[in-house]
């Protein structure tokens, strides 16, 4: 803390007014610093208002010791849940330092923290400008733009293609005689540049993100078209007339599809546009002034689909191991993603995963011809309507090819008019990524030819949904997927002993075990399913358990262990256990099996419910006592004193760190928790991971480089949007070709084990560092590379 006290400097003031004003200011400094020293920062905060508020002059000098307490009373406010009074004790020390990027950068962190992203990333954006070497700012604001400017704005606006397709529907109908047009989900404003570059009067465009509203407000006045477009920081849905926009419009523009082509809630924007924003239709056959009528550009829509197979969807979203390290995954225990799982869920959650499937790892294998799936005429208001009402079609499609059912792809046809389409078919090279649906639940994922793969297809809550995925065998039997087939529905699949057989296959459990569901991110079913993880946690944990054990009983348990984990450490009743604390992120059965390595208390630090009753099921599988098991949060009400001692006298014997996140960066404050962690461990204990080695290579690869920024003005038409784009250039967590260093980590858990985060095995994907300019190297050049560890972050420099 500043321990400086400034005097008031003398001004050109003169008299008793100058001079009380100086003893109230001396007397409201004395009085800040003491209240520092006995730590009553709020009060200190109030005495420094005061000061800076009288006397201006002061705030060079007292700046450090200001923002030092105004960082340590909003710890205080935050603790207290004070939200309100800590927004405003920013605002109002933003007021007497509008140009500090430290406390900008503050403010923002307290933001995210508080679930307000686009905000946050508003005020990062402005500490970055401020200070453009501001590490733990620019850190802030890569991390908050993965969230608010996704990767496929850059592919999308990289893509040549699209925008020229867009563009020339545009200017048809703009010819043609719709003048007046409003763009539904703006964007970049790229298309509402497109609009009235081909002439129209007059142009609207409405953005929700407030990172993006302003992103297209600096767009479209660096296109000088600020006069001509009038952006709007709301929904469609909340658009009125005469209120927002003066009339209705002759052309709404929009590009609110997602691989599913319904994600971004087209359907709902355009029923509302079409009730409230648009003219009325011109109905078939019927001439006149397309200016009296409205028209929504996409036109209509295709959507296609294909089963395939695909270990890498595969791994992902279907646990296929039944045994993790001598741990048995019990029958009643089911394990479903998010994408499978979200039809009976509270909440609504897209029902699909996305990959480009041109690029997956591994391939995969079309076990069916192309098949159509629906169909949507996007100027009819009634078929708009009728899709959420619809009742679910069901599809049976041939198989072609035998192989394993891990999923169905989707992609669809945009018809922007009656001559321009665009296709997201995985053979097309194109900006979007396919919709892919992991087949769950069938007692046979093997199909052949002469088979029959059974769905029903349907529109709820927006999303294109597939359900009830089976398969209708060239033998006469069904496999059914359980979670969403009544019993009936089979009726009108078959006779009764086809009736019979499905229904034998619904039962995939005892009457008497109570099934447990346990949702898990795609990236915690790879790690269940990454067989050599947990093989390397289980040696390397029984070798530390066995190093502090006596000798006697360590040979013993090293016999013992080897037959049967379970019972290890039996006749150790009367001594005190190890204790094992595991701090993974997310789900993690590595406790349960550190438990079965003999006399050990291990504690989860798990959050969610589903996962403990899931944890304390595969124990009680296991035959191994769950009350032995603790889950850690349970005990600590505030989760930063996550890393505490397990009973006040003891101390941790193994403590595993999540070092690595999914997305393969550093996990924020990893070094800070590995300080901690080394002050708890018992003599001879440790942490796993011991150390962490970083491996990089220079590539060269154009798709990188179109996914993390947007590639100058030629890909957008002449359009001047890169440069502000560009600022929220992301860290990409795919490999492909592009002028980058990709980079991974081999993790040692002690100087024999080692687990690699770029094998085929491995649930973390490979990050990237895409250079700014990329640059030609010759064989036998050498280059200097620049790598900086700053507070967990990473950053990579090169230097010819």
């Amino acid at each position: 803390m500043p321990n400086s006290r400034p005097r008031p400097r003398q001004g050109p003031r003169s008299g008793a007014g100058a001079a009380g004003r100086d003893e109230l200011v001396s007397q409201s400094l004395q009085s800040a610093e003491h209240c520092l020293g006995a730590q009553d920062f709020g009060t200190a905060y109030a005495h420094y208002l005061l000061v800076l508020s009288l006397a201006p002059e002061l705030k060079d000098d007292v700046k450090e010791t200001f923002q030092y307490t105004l960082f340590r009373w909003a710890e205080e406010l935050d603790a207290l849940s004070r939200t309100q009074d800590l927004l405003g004790c920013y605002e109002q020390a933003m007021e007497l330092f509008p140009d500090d990027e430290v406390i900008c950068n503050s403010m923002g962190e307290h933001l995210f923290r508080m679930g307000f992203r686009d905000e946050a990333a508003g005020y990062f954006r402005k500490a970055v400008k401020l200070n453009p070497d501001f590490s733990d700012a620019k850190e802030n604001f890569y991390r908050v733009a993965n969230w608010l400017v996704e990767r496929w704005h850059f592919i999308m606006l990289n893509d040549t293609k699209r925008n020229t397709i867009y563009n020339a529907a545009i200017q048809k109908a703009v010819c043609l005689g719709s003048k007046s047009v409003l763009d539904i989900g703006a964007g970049t404003g790229i298309l509402s540049m497109f609009a009235k570059k081909a002439g129209a009067h007059s142009v609207y465009a409405c953005e929700l993100s407030k990172t993006m509203f302003e992103l297209a407000c600096d767009v479209v006045a660096a296109n000088k078209m600020e006069a001509g477009i009038q952006l709007l920081h709301m929904k469609s849905l909340d658009i009125e007339i005469p209120k927002h926009i003066p009339e209705r419009v002759s052309l709404v523009v929009t590009e609110t599809v997602d691989a599913g082509l319904f994600g971004e809630g087209i359907v709902e924007s355009l029923i509302h546009a079409w009730e409230h924003l648009l003219l009325q239709p011109k109905t078939k056959g019927e001439n006149g002034n397309c200016e009296k009528y409205g028209k929504v550009i996409p036109a209509s829509a295709v959507i296609f689909g294909m089963a395939v197979e695909c270990a890498e969807i595969r791994r992902h979203h279907r646990v296929g191991i039944k045994d993790v390290a001598g741990i048995c995954l019990p029958t009643n225990v089911k394990f479903q993603s998010p994408a499978y799982s979200s039809v009976d869920a509270e909440e609504t959650v897209e029902p699909y995963t996305t990959e480009k499937m041109s690029r997956v790892p591994g391939g995969y294998l079309a076990l069916t011809e192309c098949f159509e799936i629906m169909t949507v005429d996007f100027n009819n208001l009634q078929e708009l309507k009728s899709l959420a009402t619809k009742k679910p079609d069901k599809i049976g499609i041939p198989v072609i090819k035998e192989g394993v059912l891990d999923a169905i792809v989707v992609w669809f046809e945009l018809q922007l008019d009656d001559e321009h389409s665009l296709s997201t078919s995985p053979s097309e090279e194109t900006c979007w990524e396919q919709a892919v649906y992991p087949v769950h639940d069938l007692a046979d994922y093997w199909i052949k030819p002469g088979d029959q793969v059974m769905m029903e297809v349907s529109c709820q809550d927006c999303y294109l949904r597939i359900q009830s995925i089976s398969v209708f065998s060239s033998d006469h039997e069904m496999d059914v997927g359980t979670s969403f087939t009544k019993s009936k529905d089979l009726l009108s699949l078959g006779n009764e002993a086809e009736l019979c057989s499905a229904l034998a296959n619904l039962q995939t459990s005892t009457p008497d075990s109570a099934e447990q569901i346990c949702v898990l991110e795609s990236t915690e079913i790879a790690l269940l399913n990454n067989v050599p993880y947990h093989e390397g946690f289980k040696t390397a944990m029984r070798k530390v358990l066995s190093s502090l054990t006596p000798e006697k009983l360590g040979q013993a348990m090293d016999t013992q262990c080897q037959n049967n984990e379970i019972n290890c450490g039996s006749g150790q009743n009367d001594s005190e256990p190890f204790y094992v604390l595991d701090v993974s992120e997310g789900f993690s059965v590595l406790p349960i099996i550190a438990g079965a390595l003999g006399q050990v208390k291990p504690y989860s630090s798990v959050e969610k419910d589903q996962h403990r009753i899931t944890l304390d099921l595969i124990s009680e599988a296991n035959h191994f006592p769950k009350e032995t098991l603790e889950f850690w949060l349970k005990h600590v009400e505030d989760e930063s004193a996550v890393l505490q001692r397990p009973k006040s006298d003891k101390l941790w014997s193994i403590i595993i760190l999540d070092v690595i996140e999914p997305s393969g960066l550093i996990q924020q404050e990893i070094m800070e928790k590995a300080a901690i962690s080394r002050c708890l461990l018992q003599s001879g204990g440790k942490i796993f991971p011991q150390y962490v080695l970083m491996f990089g290579l220079l590539v060269e690869s154009q798709t990188l480089v179109e996914e993390s920024a947007v590639q100058g003005a030629e890909r957008t038409l002449g359009f001047n949007i890169a440069p502000f784009i560009n600022q929220f250039q992301v860290r990409i967590c795919k490999s492909g070709q592009v002028t980058a260093i990709p980079f991974w980590y081999h993790m040692y858990l002690d100087d024999e084990i080692m687990l690699d985060t770029s094998s085929e095995a491995s649930h973390w994907k490979q990050a990237a560092v895409v250079l700014d300019h990329p640059f030609r190297v010759e064989m036998g050049d050498e280059l200097v590379l620049h790598v900086q560890h700053h507070k967990s972050n990473v950053s990579i420099t090169v230097k010819q």
